[in-house]
C-alpha cells in the first residue's frame, strides 16, 4: 500500500484555471499549477462541463489542457448522482439556477472524491460562505469535506 506522502493528489480544475493561465492576475500560479501536473505530481480531475465550456474558450485557453499527455487528466463524467447533488445545492439556495454550472463544478469533484477542487471563481466557488454551505450539504448527503482552494495553495513553490 502506497503511504499517503506519495499519494498522488487528485485535484479537479474547474475552467477558470486555464483561463487564468492567459490572465495576468492568475498565470503565474495557474501555470504552477499545470507544471505540477504535467511532472505527473497531480492527477487533474476534468468534467465533461470544463470540456464544454473549454469549447467556446479562446484556443490558447483549449491548448493548455491539450498540452497534457492523457495519462496525467482523469475526465470525470456527469452522472446522475453528480446531477442530484448539483441540484441538493440549488435547492438549497447555493446558487441560482443560473449559475448551475458552477455548482456542478463542485458536485463533480464531490462525486469524485477528489482531494480538492481548484478555482479562481471567487464569486460562486472560492468564497468562504459558499465553501460553508457546500461543506453543509455535503456532510448532510454523506459525502466528506470537499478541499475548495485556489491553485495558488495547493503545492508550495519548488
Amino acid at each position: 500500500m502506497k503511504s499517503l506522502s506519495k499519494r498522488k493528489l487528485r485535484i479537479y480544475a474547474d475552467t477558470s484555471v486555464f483561463g487564468g493561465c492567459h490572465d495576468e492576475e492568475f498565470r503565474e500560479d495557474s501555470l504552477r499549477f499545470i507544471e505540477h501536473v504535467s511532472r505527473g505530481r497531480i492527477v487533474l480531475l476534468v468534467s465533461e462541463i470544463v470540456l464544454r465550456e473549454l469549447e467556446n474558450a479562446p484556443r490558447d485557453v483549449l491548448k493548455v489542457l491539450e498540452g497534457l499527455a492523457p495519462g496525467l487528466v482523469e475526465r470525470f463524467p456527469l452522472t446522475r448522482e453528480t446531477q442530484e447533488l448539483r441540484d441538493a445545492y440549488l435547492k438549497e439556495r447555493i446558487l441560482s439556477r443560473k449559475w448551475s454550472d458552477d455548482a456542478m463544478h463542485v458536485a463533480a469533484a464531490t462525486v469524485a472524491r477528489a482531494d480538492a477542487i481548484v478555482s479562481w471563481n471567487f464569486k460562486h466557488i472560492v468564497r468562504l460562505d459558499k465553501m460553508k454551505e457546500y461543506q453543509r450539504v455535503n456532510l448532510q448527503l454523506g459525502y466528506g469535506i470537499l478541499t475548495i482552494i485556489t491553485p495558488k495553495e495547493v503545492l508550495p513553490h519548488d
